[in-house]
């Protein structure tokens, strides 16, 4: 018989054995625990893209199967909301999860997104983006495709606004944004604004000119031979700003980058898309290992529509239908991919579009280039809800339910609390993010929304409100202003290309417009003291979180004053090349070297 000392001694012994095994699983769990809470994470934007456009939406013509595979199996926001109705505060909002009039992104004037890549406004360099807080988590992080948040500073190499200075590994993609002007045959955006900057100018020289000639023809006055000189000389010169401007603007702002160098100016759109999603592949490919943080954010579909062979001509919607085709393409390939490394269970996914479809899009020959924003009145540029109800589906398999459908209101800011908490990353304590956490929602924690009150942004003016009460199904919507359509009676303003903000363009109420959208989601039937007999109440609640959301907004620099929005030469980037071309294409030359 043992010793008692040596009993003991041998109990503890299989004591530690049995705690061997039972800590082991304990930490095995923990790590499986801490993965399924880091996952990787690829948020896919589209552009312009209207919330009518997918199958999973209700279109029954544009074939999406790709996109429809992805909210079977996952979950489908049936009221997720852009921040804004315009690409660049939009994108400013979902990069920060901050109103965009928070950081100087919202512009106090006519045109609210940026048009040159020579301009020195941007997303400041005090925000925070979800790249940053998981890049600083471990994350391998990526951009690819639109930026459209600035560029520079203060000179050409400093790259203050670049995607690389916001918390991204790796950028290929424009900086700018897909216009018209950069496809040739595909006409200008600068039309409608130019009428007014030029043809008016020009109208009023020759009608000087012809008022002087006549007048010095009928001896009423001495007009002298350099007066009728200096006016014509004045009117040429302004012609050719005008074409130089035309000629010039696709070279110097159409472009593609990696990282900081330019690879592709102007860019081509020959197999675009299969370019972007080759790039998104082979940064997956590469991190099959680590954590990572992907943005796929689509040319596809603001105009200029393009297409390769494969899809041109192949969908029942002509150009746009074909470019909405060959991105849903795009979006199978990268489900194909992930589940070909067994990504899939530990990838959340997010697809959304930055605004609704661009209704007032339509070509010189007549054909419709903007898509459908399906029952909902509007469009981009403006707060109807055709203009801010986006797609919104999630996909995480290993923690979201299949087939579910939310109809709560969610918004794209709430991406980045989403994105920061999974990463392990702390939110920003020393600003206000309006993002709320989805994932009570999305995991059936919760069944309502954190958001009482969204603000609806029309540039930088507050446009309208939205509440959603405790305990209540109704969600009130209340316009302050809203867009003289043109023309009356159409679902756009057709006359100035998008709706503008303020001025003779918008039609102020008071008391406000009131509707309840979960009654009246198309906004066809304002409600009325008649109607309602809360209807002051409502706008008395509403007007009460007005202005505690209006004491949060500091005054910020506006990054889209006239100084930072002019063409300033000295930020001008230039594709290294021979004289002063500024034209190189690094892509079919990699491409020759790789035979």
């Amino acid at each position: 018989m043992l010793p008692s000392k040596f009993a003991h001694s041998s109990n503890l012994g299989a004591g530690r054995q049995m705690k061997i095994p039972f800590l082991l699983l304990f930490f095995l769990w923990e790590a499986e625990s801490h993965a399924a809470s880091r996952p990787n994470i690829i948020l896919v934007m589209a552009d312009d893209l209207g919330i009518g456009d997918p199958g999973c939406y209700g279109n029954k013509t544009i074939r999406t199967p790709n996109i429809d595979r992805l909210a079977s199996g996952g979950v489908k926001l049936t009221q997720h909301l852009a921040a804004s109705p315009l690409c660049t505060p939009s994108r400013a909002a979902f990069m920060t999860g901050r109103y965009p009039v928070r950081s100087g992104m919202a512009s106090w004037s006519r045109t609210g997104v940026f048009l040159f890549t020579a301009s020195s406004g941007g997303l400041p360099t005090n925000e925070i983006t979800f790249a940053k807080l998981l890049k600083d988590q471990g994350y391998s992080t990526a951009l690819i495709g639109k930026w459209h948040l600035g560029m520079s500073c203060h000179s050409k190499t400093d790259f203050c606004h670049h995607p690389l200075h916001h918390g991204f590994n790796y950028f290929y993609g424009i900086s700018l944004t897909n216009l018209r002007d950069c496809k040739p045959g595909e006409g200008s955006v600068f039309t409608t604004g130019f009428k007014r900057l030029v043809f008016l100018p020009l109208q009023i020289v020759g009608v000087t000119l012809l008022t002087l000639a006549a007048l010095n023809c009928l001896g009423l006055l001495h007009v002298p031979l350099g007066v009728f000189f200096s006016l014509l000389f004045l009117a040429a010169l302004i012609l050719t700003l005008f074409l130089g401007f035309l000629h010039y603007f696709r070279p110097l702002n159409c472009f593609m980058m990696r990282n900081y160098e330019i690879i592709q100016q102007p860019m081509s759109y020959d197999n675009l898309t299969q370019r972007l999603t080759m790039e998104a592949a082979q940064f997956i490919q590469r991190n099959t290992e680590t954590p990572f943080l992907l943005v796929l954010s689509y040319l596809h579909v603001h105009t200029a529509l393009f297409s390769s062979n494969d899809f041109a001509g192949k969908s029942k919607h002509g150009v746009y239908g074909d470019a909405v085709e060959e991105m849903d393409w795009s979006v199978g390939q990268i489900l194909n991919l992930l589940d070909e490394l067994r990504l899939a269970n530990d990838t959340l996914i997010y697809f959304t579009s930055d605004q609704g479809a661009h209704v007032e899009e339509v070509s010189s020959k007549g054909e419709i280039h903007g898509g459908s924003n399906g029952i909902y009145k509007g469009g981009k540029a403006n707060n109807w809800e055709g203009g801010i109800r986006v797609p919104g589906i999630l996909r995480w398999p290993r923690v979201i339910q299949a087939g579910q459908k939310i109809d709560e209101p969610t918004s794209n800011m709430d991406i980045f609390p989403t994105v920061a908490k999974l990463a392990g990353a702390p939110l920003p304590e020393d600003r206000i993010i309006d993002g709320r956490d989805l994932m009570p929602l999305l995991e059936g924690k919760s069944q309502r929304s954190d958001h009482e009150f969204l603000f609806h942004y029309c540039n930088a003016y507050l446009n309208a409100v939205r509440w959603h009460p405790q305990n209540s199904t109704s969600i009130w919507k209340a316009f302050f202003f809203t867009p003289n359509f043109n023309p009356v009676g159409s679902n756009g303003c057709f006359a100035t290309h998008v709706c503008f903000c303020f001025g003779s363009y918008v039609t102020h109420h008071d008391p406000p417009l009131l509707f309840d959208i979960s009654k009246d989601p198309r906004e066809r039937n304002p409600l009325t003291p008649a109607t309602e007999p809360r209807f002051y109440e409502i706008l008395k609640v509403i007007q009460k979180a007005v202005d505690r959301h209006t004491q949060t907004l500091p005054e910020v620099p506006d990054q889209f004053s006239w100084n930072n929005f002019v063409w300033k030469p000295w930020l001008q980037l230039c594709c290294p090349s021979t004289g002063l071309s500024c034209q190189c294409d690094r892509e079919k030359q990699d491409k020759r070297l790789s035979r």
